[in-house]
């Protein structure tokens, strides 16, 4: 027999609030450095016309010691995010939606892929930055949003069509949590749309402002990308993770990590 010690317990719904709160915390501490002390630096481009706000990348990645805020922010929230990927993947299989489950099978593992490689483009351009090498940045930012917007597209059409499967009523809780999906990626996509216009806005007129209008976009592309991942939080409201530890009759020492419900 073997004897377990329960090192941690922690709720998922406190896991996902610590996640979500750590990059959008970040942010607007790098945004607000980046404005009280890099003012103009973080705001000139090339036009040489009044801008009023950094980019998202100028404000996290180009001066100290905000670019390091922003590093310890994501590297913290990485693994607790691959943790949600891989749990959805458990959550969304657990529905059982008759004769296309096949599909619909294909579908979670290819939302877990996205997930996973959200993350990794997003830890990769957050560490490489545009100075240090322009073409790995660009091509990661590229990764992070094109995953980015094809997860939370699969995420919503998963959601409704698990949770609506064999004549089954969405609860309260998670009918609110789709609401929530739904028009944080509608508006997401919206504000990454106006985002490259007012872009390539600046870039061929030059015109006063135009550029912190683009970074304004940024700043909610961003934003609601954080509260899309932080809708977990209403579908793992009875879960929680455990870490134990013990001996076994050989005196062996082991580990465990679980997740269960409450």
């Amino acid at each position: 027999m073997s004897r377990q010690l329960v090192l941690f317990n922690i709720s998922f719904s406190f896991l996902v609030t610590v996640v979500a709160l750590l990059p959008l915390l970040g942010a607007l501490l790098c945004i607000i450095l980046s404005l009280l002390f890099n003012f103009r630096e973080s705001t000139w481009t090339h036009c040489r016309v009044s801008n009023y706000l950094p980019s998202i990348s100028s404000a996290i990645g180009g001066y100290a010691p905000q670019k390091y805020i922003w590093r310890i922010c994501i590297a913290l929230h990485a693994a607790p995010r691959l943790l949600f990927a891989f749990s959805y993947f458990g959550y969304y299989t657990s529905f059982h939606v008759g004769k296309y489950s096949t599909l619909y099978k294909h579908l979670a593992r290819l939302c877990v892929f996205l997930h996973v490689v959200e993350i990794s483009a997003l830890v990769t351009l957050t560490y490489v930055s545009s100075t240090d090498n322009y073409a790995v940045h660009e091509n990661m930012f590229i990764a992070f949003m094109v995953c980015s917007e094809i997860y939370m597209l699969l995420s919503c059409i998963l959601y409704k069509w698990g949770h609506i499967s064999n004549g089954r009523v969405m609860t309260k809780t998670e009918l609110m949590s789709y609401q929530y999906k739904k028009r944080l990626f509608v508006f997401n996509v919206i504000m990454f749309l106006t985002a490259v216009y007012m872009f390539f806005r600046h870039e061929w007129y030059c015109e006063t402002g135009v550029y912190s209008i683009f970074a304004l976009c940024e700043y909610l592309v961003v934003f609601s990308n954080i509260a899309f991942h932080y809708t977990a939080k209403y579908d793992f409201t009875d879960q929680q993770m455990s870490l134990a530890g013990g001996e076994n009759e050989e005196s062996h020492k082991e580990m465990l990590l679980s997740c269960h419900s409450v």
